[in-house]
C-alpha cells in the first residue's frame, strides 16, 4: 500500500506560510495518507441534468441526492465533490466526509453545434470559506476549463485566480479540463489530453481530471495516458470514469491508468452512484482497493463480488 509522510508533501510556493499545515492537512485528508485521490465525482444534477439520476439501467434509491452522501459516508473514498448548494444541505448530516466544493458548472442543454462551452463560476471563495468556518469539512475546490472554446480564455482566468486564493488558505484545487467546442475535432487525441494535463500544471493546480486519451495505432490508451501523466508533472493526474459500465471492466482499466498510465487516482460518478447502496459502497471499495492499496484488478473485483474484505 502506497503511503507517504507530512513531510513528503510537496507544498506549492503559492500557499502562505501560516496555511501551510492547513494544506498538508487537507492533502492528506483527501489522499487518505497515500498520496493518490479517489475522488467521487457527485456534479452531475446540474452538468447532466436528472438524466443520470433516473432512468432505465438506474438504481431507483439514485433519484434521492441523499444517495450520494450515504455512499460517501458508508463507503471508501477520499473526497466527494459536488456543488456548495448541494453539500450545504447534507454535510451537517455527514461531518465526516472531505469535501470538493465544484466552483463552476453549466448543464448539457445548450449543445456545440449552437454555442461552444462556457461553465461560470457560481460563487466566490468567500462563501465556501464561510461554509468551512460553520464547520463543513472542505478540503479544496474544483473547477472546469473547456480547453479549446472560444471561453477557454475566461474560464482559464478565473481558474488561475481561484487557484491563487485557495492556495492562500491552505486549500486544494482540483481542474476538470476537457478540450471541446468548434476548434477541437477529437476530444480524445492523445496530444490533447497531454495538453490538458500542462495547462493544469501552469495554472497551479494539484489535480487535474482528464477523459482517458483514445487508443492509437500500436499504442493502448493507458499507454497514451502516460505521456499526459508525465506532462501533468507535480500536477496529480486522475482520469473521469464515464458512464456506467460492467465492474471488471472499469476496475481492469483503472488498474492499467495507475500502473502503464502514470495517473495517481481516479474520479468517478456516475459508475458508483447509479447502482444501489450496497453496490455502489462496495464498488468505492473495490476502486480504492487499486487506487489507494495496489490491489490487483482481480483481487479489487473479488472485493466489489464480496469475496474478499478491504479497509484502510
Amino acid at each position: 500500500m502506497p503511503t507517504i509522510t507530512r513531510d513528503q508533501v510537496k507544498v506549492p510556493m503559492d500557499v502562505m506560510p501560516e496555511a501551510r499545515e492547513n494544506y498538508i492537512e487537507n492533502y492528506m485528508k483527501a489522499t487518505r495518507g497515500t498520496g493518490r485521490l479517489m475522488l467521487f465525482a457527485c456534479d452531475q444534477k446540474i452538468e447532466h441534468l436528472n438524466k443520470d439520476f433516473y432512468g432505465e439501467g438506474i438504481d431507483p434509491s439514485d433519484l434521492n441526492p441523499e444517495h450520494l452522501f450515504e455512499i460517501g459516508s458508508q463507503g471508501t473514498i477520499g473526497v466527494l465533490a459536488g456543488q456548495r448548494g448541494l453539500i450545504a444541505q447534507y454535510a451537517a448530516d455527514y461531518p465526516e466526509i472531505n469535501y470538493i466544493v465544484k466552483m463552476n458548472s453549466k448543464t448539457n442543454l445548450v449543445k456545440g453545434d449552437q454555442d461552444d462551452p462556457y461553465s461560470p463560476q457560481l460563487y466566490d471563495l468567500e462563501a465556501v470559506l464561510a461554509m468551512r468556518e460553520a464547520g463543513v469539512n472542505i478540503v479544496g475546490l474544483g473547477y472546469t476549463i473547456y480547453l479549446g472554446s472560444e471561453y477557454e480564455s475566461t474560464m482559464m482566468a478565473e481558474a488561475g485566480e481561484l487557484i491563487a486564493e485557495a492556495h492562500a488558505q491552505g486549500l486544494l484545487v482540483v481542474l476538470w479540463i476537457y478540450p471541446r467546442g468548434k476548434a477541437v475535432p477529437d476530444e480524445k487525441d492523445p496530444d490533447l489530453i497531454a495538453g490538458a494535463a500542462g495547462v493544469a500544471l501552469c495554472l497551479g493546480a494539484d489535480f487535474v481530471k482528464v477523459n482517458p486519451p483514445k487508443a492509437t495505432d500500436g499504442h493502448t490508451s493507458a499507454q497514451n495516458l502516460k505521456i499526459a501523466s508525465t506532462a501533468a508533472g507535480r500536477t496529480g493526474l486522475v482520469c473521469a470514469g464515464g458512464s456506467k459500465a460492467d465492474a471488471s471492466v472499469f476496475l481492469s482499466d483503472l488498474y492499467d491508468q495507475i500502473h502503464v498510465g502514470g495517473a495517481c487516482g481516479n474520479a468517478t460518478g456516475r459508475n458508483i452512484h447509479m447502482r444501489s447502496l450496497d453496490e455502489a459502497v462496495r464498488l468505492t471499495k473495490a476502486i480504492s482497493a487499486i487506487t489507494l492499496a495496489d490491489y490487483t484488478a482481480e483481487d479489487a473485483l473479488a472485493v466489489f463480488n464480496g469475496e474478499k474484505d478491504f479497509s484502510l
